[in-house]
This record gives C-alpha cells, structure tokens and sequence, in this order.
C-alpha cells in the first residue's frame, strides 16, 4: 500500500495544526486501513446492515494484505462500526446511539487526531454547561451520586485499577451530567464519551497516565461548586478538566512519536 499519510476528512492535511504531530508518523498500517475502509464505506453509500466487500476483496482494493485488513476490521469491531459475522461475512454495525447514528457520529474517525481535538472541544462546551446547571438543580441523590463516582474514581487510581479509575470516571460525567435535568445533555455527554473511548480502542488514553492524580482532584473541584451551587465555579472547573484531559492526550502523542 502506498505510504503517502492519509488526510484528515477535511480533505486537507493542513487542517491539523502544525503545532501538532503528524498522525502519520506513528500510526501503525492497519489504523490507516481501518481509516481507508470507513472511507469506503461512505463512498459506497452502505447503510447499517449492508454486506461489506470481503477481507479479500478490501486487500485488493486498498492494495495491503489480507493480514493488515484483518487487523484493522478488529479495531472498527471492538469500535462497533463493523458487525464481522462468522460464515456471512462482514457488515457495516447497526448503531442506535443519538450522535453516532447521525452523520456526524459516521464521519468520526478515531485516527484522526484532528476529530480528536474536536471532539474535546464538543466535550468542553457540552459538559461546562451541564456543570453550570447541575449547580443550580442539582437534588440530594444527585450529589451523593457524583461524590460516590468521584470517590471510586479516586479509588481506581491508588489501588492502580485502571478499570475502575475509567468506570468511576464515566459515572462521574455522567452524574454530573443527569443533575443538570436535561436529558438531551445526558445522551450528549454519554455518546461523546462512547467516541473519546473509539481513541482508547487503537492506544490513544487520557487520565490513565500522568493526568490520573490531577484528575481526581479536578472531580472533586467540580463536586464541590455544583454542591456549593455556583454555576460560574463549576462549569470553569469543568473546562479545566477537560483542557487538562486533552493536555494529557497530547503529551502521550508527543511520547508515542518521540519517545
């Protein structure tokens, strides 16, 4: 396959900033494949539950092995953007989410360092004003919900249980996000962070690392404005967490290109 890096779907690989390194120069072959055949997919207009070339068939068309191809059809399964059937084959995932069966939830790529940002930078707007509200209606059960995610959270990180660490983070944004009392918030926040974790699938993690400890502190940051009910507290303690966050991507970025 041709080694000429993939664009960002802008179309453009000049939409990445120069301050950021090129995606390209670290990606393995089968994250720019599992790429390519989301590409395809769109160009061939297939819809949820349409049979998929075969692996075969996407080596030749894409010029690559049937090995690469194979590779890259595990990461777009464990991402739920392709449904592989023994026997019958491969076809595009049935997704019922709010966002990602939307044509905005299509055209995220995970690869993409650039739909990366910009997923944060959703993320940043979306959860700041569901901390501004939580603030405001946020009930009793609502901030003993958020304390309890917070605490097993923090939990997660000094026992070094990653797993843990993640679920109390997702119950954590989540509660923030029902104590706002706005559901279309609710299912933004959840499918938001259904497509940050798509990032966490081809070895792209936030708060895991150096971030974790500061993490903990930001939740509790948060906790304690929407507790105290100031809106204006929470929703600047939200965007730094998630600026933060972001920060931690791009350290670990510039670790996997540079060492």
């Amino acid at each position: 396959m041709d080694d000429t890096p993939v664009v960002a779907a802008t179309g453009s690989s000049a939409s990445v900033p120069s301050a950021e390194p090129d995606a390209a120069a670290y990606r393995p072959g089968y994250e720019r494949v599992a790429e390519e055949i989301l590409r395809l997919i769109a160009e061939l207009q297939l819809q949820p539950g349409d049979r998929m070339p075969t692996e075969n068939q996407l080596a030749s068309r894409l010029g690559t092995s049937r090995t690469v191809v194979r590779e890259a059809v595990k990461i777009l399964s464990a991402i739920g953007r392709i449904r592989a059937q023994k026997g019958r084959g491969l076809f595009v995932a049935n997704d019922q989410g709010m966002l990602g069966s939307s044509l905005w939830g299509s055209f995220f790529l995970p690869t993409d360092l650039e739909h990366v940002y910009r997923l944060f930078e959703f993320r940043r707007v979306q959860e700041a004003a569901a901390s501004r509200l939580a603030a405001t209606r946020a009930t009793p059960a609502d901030l003993r919900a958020i304390e309890k995610a917070a605490e097993t959270c923090r939990e997660g990180h000094l026992t070094g249980r990653h797993e843990l660490f993640d679920r109390g983070d997702d119950d954590f944004h989540l509660c923030v996000a029902q104590a706002s009392q706005n559901p279309f918030l609710v299912d933004a926040v959840r499918e938001a962070r259904r497509l940050q974790r798509q990032s966490s699938t081809i070895g792209l993690h936030g708060t895991v690392g150096g971030h974790a400890e500061e993490a903990v502190a930001e939740h509790a940051a948060i906790y304690r404005a929407i507790r105290d009910g100031d809106p204006e507290a929470a929703a600047l303690a939200a965007t730094v967490h998630l600026d933060q966050t972001l920060e931690d991507y791009r350290r670990e970025i510039q670790r996997r290109v540079f060492g």
